[in-house]
């Protein structure tokens, strides 16, 4: 059982960690993310609460919204966030992985969607993660039972027999295919899900395409016996906003976890490649949102609606972030979002919090009452202040748009972190793996955030498991080495040779950007990884810098000047238990503790190599989860990859 603290007393926590974590900015000059983020903690500070006076349940709205606020704590490395989602997920999942107010008999797709927040929080350093994965298992195990179309199309609900909503590709698949992704253990088995999955987007392009306007209608009865089915081809009547937003999201979140080699993926892309095209024509060339009933922007009563404009904005600038679509596109992009700032959000004069309004509060077919899906029907739902089903994309599409002057700077650029010289492994869910200093380990051990943040950046990021020769280091402008393994971390370690540091040597003078961590000398091979270092001016020594005496925080505390060349919004960061540098030409200090050399660079040739003694800028020291606020590390990681990708010309 996760271990956790009194109510009253983590309440307390989590409030302190927020009023800390914003004293340094005014709400004004924080980002809209963190804004509205913020404003959801403020409004619902034990649980998410979806249903007016009715108690927080398990719900689809709970999950889009933590999924949002995990995209601002990636963002940010601020741990309150974090703190956040786990207590509002620690009210439902028990030990061995019950889910509280969750019921699978009902198979209902919107049920799915939290546990994506589930599959994040069972991949981190976390007691209790198990439980989180169990849960997830549970969810999995609905969608190995879920009553199929006889096409073989997931039931929307129970009580929807034979019909597929827009909405539940968004529900569903990307929780489907990362959990394949995570967790499956036989190939034969993952294609075959990943095949399915493909299948479901597959058939919604099949079924549900207006072959004259190119949009997607909300849903369809392979029966034909719903009152709002078209008898022909079963699909409803109109085109609803927010229907085509949950579609176009599922496509562009979908992808993150299918694989590149998998031959329906190209298929997923030329489904979002025709989508988003369609959409930006219905844009409203007015307020650059899109209106409840996209094709009917004249017609009276028609309005334009914020969850859908969220949607579009998010899943348009993704594309192009990804290179999913041109860059042309990015325009269209940010005409919405504008267009969302002005119509939609405002501030409660009393709390001054931000509010969005515009949000529809509910569309959906059948049922009791009645529901069927006219032009009419869609204009008849309430819209709200602060719907969730709003709140959740906005927060995303902002993430998304605080990006866009920045990826520019690493577009093209692959930076690779080496698995030869450091290949550890250790016991996973699946068995042996890598571990230590790797993308895509999100325990503390990993570089999740700080690779998180060179792609966010517009870098690749790869992982290099051979040894550095001219045909391995071609295409790669950053590359990092981590900790070379001794004996005591890998029985058969692979030791710097004289072959790679000639290689490494040439590839940085003809403009390669070399990074060297090492780590203290009882947990790096040294005296090897030094004839690489030398090469550079550069010598870790076997002292200890900055040893630090349990969670005495100021002890790891070292200060980075004002207007510092690769660190300038950092004033403080934490190294513990470090190598110090000593240097020769043309190797330069780049950070100093008194007379001890923490930090070092060097221009060779076209190139350039960055040196510390600690790898510091793991997923402990930057998610904002351990350590105090007041140390940087996570914006040191993202300043550091900066003046990095800026040497990769």
């Amino acid at each position: 059982m996760p271990f956790r603290l009194p109510r009253p007393l983590l309440l307390a926590a989590l409030l302190t960690t927020y009023t800390v974590s914003v004293r340094a900015q005014s709400p004004a000059e924080k980002p809209w993310s963190v804004r509205m983020a913020d404003a959801v903690i403020k409004k619902y500070p034990d649980s998410i609460a979806v249903k007016e006076n009715r108690p927080a349940g398990w719900d689809y709205e709970q999950g889009l919204v933590l999924n949002a606020i995990e995209r601002v704590w990636e963002r940010t490395g601020d741990g309150h966030y974090y703190d956040y989602i786990l207590h509002d997920i620690d009210r439902y999942v028990g030990k061995d992985g019950p889910i509280r107010t969750y019921r699978m008999d009902e198979f209902n797709l919107d049920n799915i969607t939290t546990g994506r927040v589930l599959l994040m929080l069972a991949q981190q350093t976390q007691p209790g993660r198990e439980n989180y994965k169990r849960a997830a298992d549970t969810l999995r195990a609905q969608l190995a039972r879920q009553p199929r179309t006889k096409e073989g199309g997931f039931w929307h609900k129970q009580r929807y027999p034979n019909q597929m909503w827009l909405d539940g590709l968004f529900m569903a698949e990307p929780f489907y295919a990362e959990y394949t992704k995570l967790y499956d253990r036989s190939p034969d088995s993952a294609t075959r899900h990943f095949n399915d999955i493909a299948h479901q987007f597959a058939l919604i392009e099949q079924h549900l395409i207006d072959p004259k306007t190119g949009l997607l209608y909300h849903g369809y009865d392979e029966s034909r016996q719903q009152k709002w089915a078209n008898p022909k081809t079963g699909t409803s009547p109109s085109f609803w906003g927010r229907s085509m937003g949950w579609y176009a999201m599922a496509l562009v979140d979908v992808l993150d976890y299918f694989p590149e080699n998998h031959p329906r993926r190209a298929d997923l892309l030329r489904y979002f490649q025709r989508l988003m095209p369609v959409l930006v024509r219905y844009q409203d060339p007015k307020t650059g949102a899109w209106y409840q009933v996209t094709d009917q922007g004249g017609r009276k009563g028609n309005y334009v609606e914020a969850s859908a404009s969220g949607m579009f904005v998010y899943a348009l600038a993704k594309g192009v972030r990804l290179g999913y679509l041109p860059a042309s596109m990015l325009s269209a992009a940010r005409k919405g979002y504008q267009g969302m700032l002005k119509t939609f959000v405002t501030t409660d004069p009393a709390s001054q919090q931000p509010v969005l309004n515009g949000t529809v509060s509910v569309g959906g077919l059948g049922g009791s009452p009645f529901r069927d899906g006219s032009y009419d029907y869609y204009l008849s739902e309430p819209i709200r202040q602060n719907d969730l089903k709003g709140v959740g994309p906005f927060i995303m599409a902002s993430v998304e748009m605080e990006m866009v002057d920045e990826y520019p700077l690493g577009r093209g650029k692959t930076v690779a972190v080496d698995t030869y010289f450091n290949n550890e492994t250790r016991k996973g869910d699946n068995g042996p793996e890598p571990f230590h200093y790797l993308w895509n380990d999100r325990m503390h051990s990993g570089f999740w955030l700080w690779g998180k943040t060179f792609r966010e950046l517009g870098a690749t990021t790869v992982m290099q498991p051979n040894a550095p020769t001219a045909q391995t280091l071609k295409g790669k402008d950053v590359y990092i080495i981590v900790d070379p393994d001794t004996p005591k971390e890998t029985p058969k370690p692979n030791y710097v040779q004289p072959a790679d540091v000639d290689a490494l040597d040439a590839w940085v003078r003809a403009g390669g950007v070399l990074v060297l961590m090492a780590n203290d000398s009882a947990n790096a091979e040294l005296p090897r990884f030094n004839q690489l270092a030398k090469r550079f001016g550069m010598q870790f020594g076997y002292e200890q810098v900055n040893p630090v005496q349990g969670t005495r925080w100021s002890d790891g505390k070292l200060t980075i000047p004002a207007n510092d060349p690769i660190f300038p919004h950092v004033s403080t960061i934490y190294v513990k238990e470090l190598a110090p540098l000593t240097l020769t030409a043309p190797a330069k200090p780049a950070l100093l503790k008194g007379n001890t050399v923490i930090m070092a660079t060097a221009r060779v040739g076209k190139g350039t190599v960055f040196a510390i003694g600690d790898p510091w800028l793991y997923n402990e020291y930057t998610d904002g989860r351990r350590i105090p606020i007041e140390y940087q590390n996570f914006q040191a990681g993202k300043d550091l990859a900066t003046w990095l990708l800026k040497q990769a010309r």
